[in-house]
C-alpha cells in the first residue's frame, strides 16, 4: 500500500533538508553527531508519550566489571503483585541509540500496568564492538533472573523484546536460552522483535527497494556493520545474523513486527520463516504503510496506537 501520507510528508521534509544542505544521512556524520541526531529526533517522533508512569534507575553489573544503567517502568496506577515484564533492548544498529531515545516505546509498552519494562543501555560501537552488546544482554538477563523477586517481577514470566538491532539482541536470549540452558537462568515466556536485524552478511532485494528515502538507508546500515563488527568474519557468527543459526529446536512464541518499507524487510520475512520450520509459534506483521522505527512515530502517524494495542492483546493471551 502506499506509504502512510503522514509519514510520508514527514520524509519529504527530511529529504527537502538534505537537498538544502541542513541535513546529512547518518552514515556521513562522525558517530557523534549521529548519535546526536538520533536522540533529537525522538522529540519530534513521540513528543508526548505517556507521563504517568513510575520510573526507577538500577544498575546492572556486567561480566568485565562494568556496571550498565538501567530503567524500570511501571505504570503509577495499575501495579501488580509479581508483575510480569518485558526485557527491552533499544535499537540503534549497536552505535547509536539509548535510554532517551527509547523512552517513549518503554513508557507505551508499560502505560496500561499489565506488565513492567526493563531497558537497559547496554553498551555501544565502536567504543565497544561485538560481543560487548551481547554479553551485556545476557548478563542483563540472567541479573533479570536473579533479582526478579526483590523487584515484584515474576522471573517466569518475561517477554524478550526490542527494536533492530535491539530486537537482534532479544533473538539471541531467546535461542541462548534453548541452546544453552545451563548457563541461562532467564527462560523467556516470549519475544517481541519489531523490525529485526537478522543477516549482516548479505543484502536482499528490500534492500535495493528501499535503499535511500524511507529513513533508514542500506548504506546506514553497513556504516553500523562497520562500526559494531569490524571483523567482516563476525558477521558470519548467529549472534550477529540469527538467520545463520543451526540445530534450532522450538522458541518462546515470537510477535515478528515489520516494516513494509524498510530495507530490513525481507530478511525479517526469512527469520519469520526460519523460527516457524523449527516448531516457534510464530505471528508475523507487515506494518503497511510505515517504514523502519515506526515504533517510535506515535508523534508521526496515528496508527501507531493500534499496533502498540495488537502487542498488548497478544501478549495478554500468552502470559497470563
Amino acid at each position: 500500500m502506499p506509504l502512510d501520507p503522514d509519514l510520508e510528508g514527514f520524509l519529504e521534509l527530511a529529504e527537502m533538508g538534505r537537498l538544502s544542505g541542513k541535513s546529512q544521512p547518518m552514515h556521513a556524520l562522525s558517530v557523534s553527531q549521529a548519535r546526536q541526531e538520533f536522540e533529537l529526533s525522538s522529540q519530534i517522533l513521540d513528543p508526548s508519550p505517556p507521563a504517568s508512569l513510575t520510573i526507577t534507575t538500577l544498575h546492572i553489573p556486567t561480566r568485565d566489571g562494568a556496571k550498565i544503567e538501567a530503567r524500570l517502568y511501571r505504570s503509577a496506577h495499575h501495579v501488580q503483585p509479581s508483575q510480569p515484564s518485558i526485557l527491552y533492548f533499544h535499537g540503534g544498529g549497536y552505535v547509536v541509540g539509548s535510554l532517551d531515545s527509547h523512552d517513549s516505546i518503554c513508557r507505551r509498552l508499560a502505560s496500561s500496568g499489565r506488565q513492567a519494562v526493563l531497558a537497559p543501555a547496554y553498551r555501544l560501537a565502536p567504543e565497544h564492538p561485538f560481543p560487548t552488546a551481547v554479553n551485556d544482554a545476557l548478563d542483563c538477563a540472567n541479573w533479570l533472573a536473579r533479582e526478579a523477586h526483590s523487584l515484584n517481577l515474576d522471573p517466569d514470566n518475561v517477554s524478550v523484546a526490542g527494536d533492530s538491532a535491539g530486537a537482534t539482541l532479544a533473538t539471541v536470549l531467546a535461542i541462548s536460552a534453548v541452546q544453552a540452558p545451563e548457563h541461562r537462568a532467564l527462560k523467556p515466556k516470549t519475544q517481541l522483535l519489531f523490525y529485526p536485524v537478522t543477516d549482516t552478511q548479505r543484502t536482499r532485494p528490500s534492500h535495493q527497494r528501499y535503499a535511500e528515502g524511507f529513513l533508514l538507508e542500506s548504506e546506514t546500515l553497513q556504516w553500523f556493520y562497520r562500526h559494531y563488527t569490524p571483523d567482516a568474519e563476525q558477521r558470519g557468527d548467529w549472534r550477529t545474523s540469527p538467520l545463520l543459526a543451526k540445530d534450532l529446536g522450538p522458541l518462546a512464541p515470537a510477535y515478528v513486527s515489520l516494516a513494509e518499507y524498510d530495507p530490513l524487510y525481507d530478511e525479517g520475512l526469512e527469520y519469520a520463516q526460519l523460527l516457524r520450520d523449527t516448531g516457534t509459534d510464530v505471528t508475523l506483521l507487515t506494518q503497511r504503510g510505515l517504514t523502519h522505527d515506526f515504533l517510535r512515530m506515535s508523534g508521526i502517524s496515528a496508527d501507531i496506537g493500534g499496533i502498540y494495542a495488537a502487542v498488548e492483546g497478544w501478549l495478554e493471551k500468552r502470559t497470563d
